[in-house]
């Protein structure tokens, strides 16, 4: 992709998180990796108000240019980069059922098989840390371990994708499922998938949306 491109792919992810109500108003933010680093949006502005050249750049050292100051939460971003070289986009939100979940330092549990979704049999919930600091960026590096998706204590949900409409559409099915099992768990604690269960699932998973030549999924 073109800056240009990159830039409007990424706007439109940022205004879709407030469209689906995953973000609302300045909270969140999101980037998108391009070859000097990343792009990410600006501190302190609501996504349908930022234009493409309020976009900040960033190198992989943390140095920005741009008319507008980074993200302060640029740090995961920046770390997510530098340790999953499949991460295309990044997106953080304060989506209502993951923040409540997140607020009760849950991990997810195999309660549904579309968890397998995120890479692993869980979804973790990592531990609470300041926003902007390394820690947090640490922290969440550690929960984001073999999966896509995690959960920030007392803060929100984290997602990467490969580019950002993808990492969009993860951060919507990622909110249905926390939806899903905060309704469970009103009814008491849900039926848990086992191993066996979950391992074949991600299995089947490797392969999904990618049918082998001339087999049918």
């Amino acid at each position: 992709m073109t800056d240009g491109e990159l830039r409007d792919s990424l706007l439109a992810a940022a205004r879709g998180l407030s469209r689906a109500r995953l973000n609302v108003g300045t909270a969140g933010n999101a980037s998108v990796r391009c070859p000097e680093g990343f792009l990410i949006t600006p501190t302190g502005m609501a996504a349908d108000l930022c234009r493409a050249d309020d976009l900040v750049a960033m190198n992989l050292a943390g140095d920005a240019q741009g008319a507008r100051a980074p993200s302060s939460e640029w740090r995961f971003h920046r770390d997510v980069y530098l340790a999953r070289p499949e991460a295309g986009a990044i997106l953080h939100a304060h989506a209502p059922f993951a923040t409540a979940l997140a607020c009760q330092g849950r991990d997810i549990p195999p309660f549904h098989y579309m968890i397998a979704r995120f890479g692993g049999s869980t979804l973790r919930c990592a531990p609470y840390a300041t926003f902007g600091t390394q820690a947090l960026s640490d922290h969440a590096l550690a929960a984001l371990e073999g999966r896509c998706a995690c959960l920030l204590a007392n803060h929100g949900m984290l997602v990467f994708g490969r580019d950002p409409i993808h990492a969009l559409d993860l951060a919507i099915e990622f909110e249905v499922l926390c939806e899903q099992y905060w309704r469970t768990a009103q009814l008491g604690p849900p039926q848990l998938l086992g191993a066996a269960e979950m391992a074949e699932v991600l299995e089947k998973f490797r392969h999904y949306g990618q049918p082998q030549p001339g087999k049918a999924p």
